[in-house]
């Protein structure tokens, strides 16, 4: 019982982040691929069909081998995150929120550049 409980919520998140990625894939808010990492991963324990299918996925599925085998994300996702965040921190200074949760939000969005700039490109 509480394997067929497990093996559910692993295909429960596999499912429910393969959705959002899709959605990812058609918004220009919400990301794709990190979505589809965790789908991937997810599926891996509880799904191996639709891992096998993520990682031959023609356009998604290099990316996902990519952070697997080194952590690698390409340059132009970088860029591409770099430039949303940047977005992001430029409506939350004309946003009316308390100025240490703007601060704070700032470092966050610094940490995460920093952290993504020094991932390997493929």
């Amino acid at each position: 019982m509480i394997r067929h409980t497990r093996l559910l919520l692993w295909r429960t998140l596999a499912g429910v982040s393969l959705l959002l990625g899709l959605i990812g894939a058609v918004l220009p808010v919400l990301p794709t691929v990190p979505f589809l990492l965790l789908s991937a991963w997810a599926a891996g324990r509880g799904w191996p069909s639709l891992e096998a299918r993520l990682l031959a996925h023609p356009t998604y599925g290099p990316a996902i081998r990519q952070w697997r085998e080194r952590g690698a994300v390409p340059r132009q996702a970088k860029w591409l995150a770099s430039v949303m965040m940047l977005g992001s921190a430029i409506m939350l200074w004309w946003s009316p929120v308390a100025p240490w949760v703007r601060a704070a939000v700032y470092l966050l969005l610094l940490g995460v550049a920093l952290w993504l700039w020094r991932r390997p490109e493929d």
